[in-house]
């Protein structure tokens, strides 16, 4: 991931002086690179990556740019990952009202928002919302997906893991 990240930067360098620092190559190539960084565990370098990027992009964009509504989304992670777990739930309950707003409800980054928002809020200490969630996730991935989709079958995998962290031993099981 190192040398990865090195060509990222060199490449950042190059579109910047090439095509100029807003062009969408060169606001793709940081993103890139702040993903290289939250892969190589730097978190606090892929956070500070990502929320210059996105100041960039919104004004760049627009908010309600898939680029922006994408990198939000990572942020959100990478704040959870480094143990904001209350930050990774704010920005994911804000940019849930966005993409149903601007995707629908039935969207697959939609989907996975909410699957994240109910990771986030299990990992906050309260598995019963979690659980909530993850059950009206279920119950759409199984309208639009299918019962057997990949989605769907982790959902309910999901769904087993809080309630057995909840002390449902038996509900996890019966998931």
């Amino acid at each position: 991931l190192t040398g990865a990240i090195a060509e990222y930067e060199h490449l950042l360098d190059d579109r910047r002086r090439i095509l100029g620092s807003d062009h969408p190559d060169t606001l793709t190539t940081r993103s890139d690179l702040a993903a290289f960084r939250g892969k190589r565990r730097d978190l606090t370098g892929a956070i500070a990556e990502y929320e210059h990027l996105l100041d960039d992009q919104r004004r760049i964009l627009g908010n309600d740019h898939p680029q922006t509504l994408t990198n939000r989304g990572n942020l959100a992670y990478l704040r959870g990952e480094s143990g904001d777990l209350s930050g990774a739930i704010t920005e994911y309950e804000h940019l849930l009202d966005d993409r149903r707003r601007i995707l629908g409800d039935d969207h697959p980054d939609t989907l996975n928002n909410r699957g994240n928002l109910a990771a986030f809020r299990g990992e906050n200490g309260d598995p019963a919302g979690a659980i909530a969630e993850y059950q009206r996730l279920l119950d759409d991935c199984r309208r639009i997906l299918g019962g057997d989709h990949p989605d769907t079958l982790n959902t309910r995998g999901n769904i087993a893991n809080w309630r057995g962290h909840s002390g449902d031993l038996t509900g996890a099981i019966a998931e």
